[in-house]
């Protein structure tokens, strides 16, 4: 019974925000409440646990989403993001326009939103596709599938920092984990995009040239102010988890306190959003100290309040016991790794949204771990990538990205599901193959 009642809950989270286009807020909420009374729980435990589980989880990585939101509109605002495009574009050399814009997409989508990533670049993209002669279709698909690989798998995007936060990861080990998945993960984009979307001729209709989109800023940052609020909270992040190892390489008094307190996720996304100030001091006005954190703080709210209605969820799941009966009923199948990844890909293709799937299915997983040997620290993280990669598989057209990424480029909604549904779904699997050779090698 408390199986299907698990069952129910995340058909309810489907049906509600796929078909009656419910908030997946509300959407989240609902299934709490269901879980916790078709359990027979007390329902003033009920209401308990669903406040516990979500100021808890605002309060671990409220304030990290949004310092990392906003650092996505500076990004934007401020020409950043081109700055990087056109730093790789130099790097990779102008004959490989398809190469350069994964790599692109890749760095892009570590701070910023897949789709918001994509609209940002889709003028760089059209123009570049003009420029080289090389079809949309290939363009496209090599940004989208670039931007979608660290967007599932990378934080700080909201979606893997809630995933690492609910299955109790260290962070500095999920971005570092994260980042070297993504890369053949990008690289089985890339391919999809040069040898199967290559089929396919889309020509770029762009009202600018390269040339011209880059003069609509007048300056670009540097490189160095461009990548440092992106660069920045990592390397502090990560060098909080080198300080943390059993060996102590920073020793354990004064050096490692402070390198606890700047690399601490919160303190590091609020450094690298004061770095943002680099892209354009002295000219620091109230549209920016108000009007661009302002809209960073708005955009935020939506993942904030999404990413805690799951936090509840899962406190319903562990106060009820049947993540517990789940795990011992499970066991037996003997699926470890791939159970995150079939859960989160099944709930990703339903319903749409790779951040509501990677939140629902970490929130489901946790208390599993145990009968999945995944209890360790590595198998906290290596869950992560596996729910991250199950959040890929597919992006087709109950997905904003999948409409972001066909109407930009100019592809008909068949072609759109041959290059990105498809290539996302070739990124899944290449993906989930990865973080299983991984839990073979490490754990």
């Amino acid at each position: 019974m408390l199986l299907v009642i698990l069952v129910i809950a995340i058909v309810m989270i489907v049906v509600l925000i796929s078909k009656f286009k419910v908030h997946a807020f509300l959407s989240l909420l609902a299934a709490s409440f269901f879980v916790g009374f078709a359990a027979g729980m007390n329902p003033v435990e009920v209401t308990k646990a669903i406040m516990k589980g979500f100021g808890g989880t605002a309060e671990r990585i409220g304030i990290v989403i949004i310092a990392g939101t906003i650092i996505g509109v500076f990004l934007e605002k401020t020409g950043a993001a081109l700055t990087m495009a056109e730093t790789v574009l130099k790097w990779v050399g102008p004959k490989r326009p398809a190469l350069a814009m994964s790599i692109i997409g890749y760095i892009t989508s570590i701070p910023v939103f897949c789709d918001s990533g994509f609209v940002i670049l889709s003028a760089l993209n059209k123009s570049l596709s003009k420029k080289s002669g090389v079809s949309m279709a290939v363009m496209a698909t090599a940004l989208s599938t670039g931007l979608y690989a660290t967007h599932t798998l990378v934080p700080p995007t909201p979606g893997p920092i809630a995933a690492a936060n609910n299955l109790h990861a260290d962070l500095g080990m999920v971005i570092f984990v994260g980042l070297m998945v993504a890369i053949p993960v990008t690289i089985a984009g890339y391919l999809w995009a040069t040898k199967f979307a290559s089929r396919y001729e889309v020509l770029a209709e762009s009202s600018l040239s390269y040339e011209e989109l880059l003069e609509q800023f007048k300056k670009l940052p540097s490189a160095f102010a461009a990548f440092t609020p992106l660069v920045l909270p990592i390397v502090l992040i990560a060098l909080k988890s080198v300080a943390n190892f059993p060996s102590l390489p920073f020793g354990g008094g004064t050096l490692k306190l402070a390198i606890d307190f700047i690399g601490e996720p919160m303190v590091a996304l609020l450094l690298g959003l004061i770095s943002c100030l680099l892209l354009l001091a002295p000219k620091l006005d109230e549209e920016v100290l108000s009007g661009w954190i302002g809209q960073g703080i708005k955009d935020s709210a939506a993942i904030i309040m999404i990413t805690a209605a799951g936090g509840s969820l899962g406190a319903l799941l562990a106060a009820s016991k049947i993540a517990d009966y789940l795990g011992t009923s499970l066991a037996v199948f003997n699926l470890g790794i791939f159970l995150p990844f079939v859960i989160a890909a099944a709930l990703k293709t339903a319903q749409g949204s790779s951040t509501v799937a990677l939140i629902t299915t970490s929130a489901i997983v946790y208390p599993l771990l145990g009968s999945l040997g995944l209890a360790s620290p590595m198998g906290a993280v290596l869950a992560t990538m596996a729910v991250g990669c199950g959040a890929m598989v597919v992006s087709h057209a109950n997905d904003s990205y999948f409409w972001v990424v066909s109407q930009f480029s100019g592809l008909k909604v068949d072609l759109a599901y041959k290059c990105q549904t498809l290539g996302t779904l070739v990124q899944g699997v290449v993906g989930i193959a990865v973080v299983y050779v991984l839990r073979v090698v490490l754990i």
